[in-house]
């Protein structure tokens, strides 16, 4: 079970990384000022939708690189991956961060900040294989 400090640790070692504040004082985690990742606790109207499948636990919120990459990952594990109307048409995905374990985390991080990274850095930190 992954930690918002397994989070912190894992994003802040990807090159050019930054953590601050987000929306309400939570915190994200950024690439040249484009954010990756970023705590999303669930707003009521989320709670609402979701029902009894509303995570009671912290909610991290990823880029990814389109909405069928999001759809994708939901379909493989809606165990750990949601998201809710209002990220309709956005690249992004809601992780159950009590559910995920920090290999799978340090994974989804990695690919989140790919997705804003410059292509330049993102080449430098990913050499073709």
């Amino acid at each position: 079970m992954a930690t918002w400090d397994d989070v912190a640790r894992l994003a802040l070692a990807l090159p050019e990384a930054t953590e601050g504040s987000s929306y309400g004082g939570t915190r994200s985690w950024r690439v040249r000022d484009k954010a990756f990742a970023w705590e999303r606790p669930l707003r009521a109207k989320d709670v609402a939708e979701l029902g009894d499948a509303a995570p009671a636990g912290p909610v991290l919120a990823v880029r990814v690189p389109d909405v069928g990459a999001r759809d994708a990952l939901i379909a493989d594990s809606p165990e750990l991956y949601f998201t809710t109307s209002h990220f309709d048409g956005f690249p992004a995905v809601l992780v159950r961060l009590d559910g995920i374990d920090v290999a799978e985390l340090g994974e989804v991080l990695d690919e989140a900040w790919v997705c804003r990274a410059p292509r330049r850095l993102a080449a430098e930190h990913r050499p073709a294989r």
